[in-house]
């Protein structure tokens, strides 16, 4: 089972509406097949993983998979058919799926087919790695990653020098962006950084998620690297001031936009925002701005979890918008989810927030 969860992991915020899934085979004590689901959410990790194999190593063998087996008709024919086809003679699967199509409806199936089955193994562990899949089925708001990154006197900005972290710091940026389904930033940080919001890690380029931008009156600038890649890597700008001539202009590169209501701060509302994406097929959102939205985050309790970057050097008077009071607020009593990770001098601290 530890096995199809590094299955499933290879694949998290790759998979559209569908969830990640690890699927392992075993016959005679060995693994004779292992797959995760495809790309874009098909086909999934069971039937890949049994088309792996020959029909006769595929009878009789224990089947392993991290997530309850579908049983509903979509667009393919469900697992539980191909399982019963292959003619498996045990299957174990960790916790059942939240979709109600297929809820606790699998080992009634598979039972009545001869088939032992049975549930549980790792629950808590693989529970946790589908926290973002329950939460995107169970509500109407996606699971939400908020990154930051700061100086080891809490400063977000040094007013002389672009980074504040190193470079292995950013490089594990990208390793998170290429786990969720979107990047979700600002226009202010496009305006002051003009960066790429991609997945530049060899491999793991065709990762790059869906970019997200909140641009209440539209101001990001045609020609900034963003709406220049958007044919390339999906693009969508939330506004609510509308500029006809530019609508149509990011019309004609791909970019979406969807008009979104105001708070009553007058600043574009959170929550509708993140409605409108979960709406969208969009279940995984990694937040990656500047101090103040993430501040907003934080403060409309939007944010399961927050990745802190802490650069082992003091910037002192070169220092700019300090975090120290958000992070007494909103971290410090907070439960780490992980040990931290050391990068070469900065650490990576993951806080569960919710």
């Amino acid at each position: 089972m530890r096995l199809a969860l590094q299955q499933a992991q290879t694949i998290i915020g790759n998979t559209s509406t569908n969830p990640a899934v690890g699927c392992v085979i075993v016959k005679d004590g060995c693994v004779v097949s292992a797959a995760s689901t495809n790309i874009n959410g098909r086909p999934h990790a069971e039937y890949k993983a049994l088309n792996n194999i020959t029909n006769s190593v595929k009878k009789k063998s224990n089947l392993f998979v991290t997530l309850e087996p579908c049983s509903h008709y979509g667009k393919t024919q469900p697992c539980v058919n191909k399982i019963i086809k292959g003619k498996i003679k045990k299957v174990f699967f960790s916790i059942n799926d939240p979709d109600i199509r297929s809820y606790k409806k699998s080992i009634n199936i598979l039972k009545r087919r001869s088939i032992f089955t049975s549930k549980g193994i790792e629950s808590r562990k693989i529970r946790n790695f589908y926290q973002s899949y329950i939460k995107y089925k169970k509500g109407n708001l996606p699971f939400v990653s908020s990154k930051l990154a700061i100086s080891k006197d809490f400063y977000t900005k040094n007013i002389y020098k672009k980074w504040i972290t190193n470079f292995y710091s950013r490089s594990r940026v990208h390793l998170l962006r290429s786990k969720h389904d979107c990047i979700l930033s600002s226009v202010k940080t496009i305006l002051n950084d003009n960066p790429l919001l991609d997945c530049r890690i060899n491999g793991l380029e065709n990762k790059s998620p869906t970019k997200v931008i909140l641009d209440k009156k539209l101001r990001i600038p045609i020609n900034s690297r963003v709406i220049k890649n958007a044919k390339k890597q999906k693009t969508i700008i939330f506004y609510n001031k509308p500029n006809y001539k530019k609508i149509q202009l990011l019309k004609r590169l791909k970019v979406k936009l969807l008009w979104t209501s105001l708070n009553k701060d007058n600043y574009l509302n959170l929550k509708e925002i993140l409605m409108l994406l979960n709406k969208n097929g969009y279940s995984r959102v990694f937040l990656e701005s500047g101090l103040k939205l993430t501040q907003a985050f934080l403060r409309n309790n939007l944010v399961d979890d927050f990745y802190l970057f802490i650069s082992n050097n003091k910037i002192k008077r070169n220092g700019n918008l300090s975090f120290k009071k958000d992070f007494n607020l909103f971290l410090k009593k907070k439960k780490q989810e992980a040990p931290n990770v050391n990068l070469f001098g900065d650490k990576m601290i993951l806080y569960k927030i919710k």
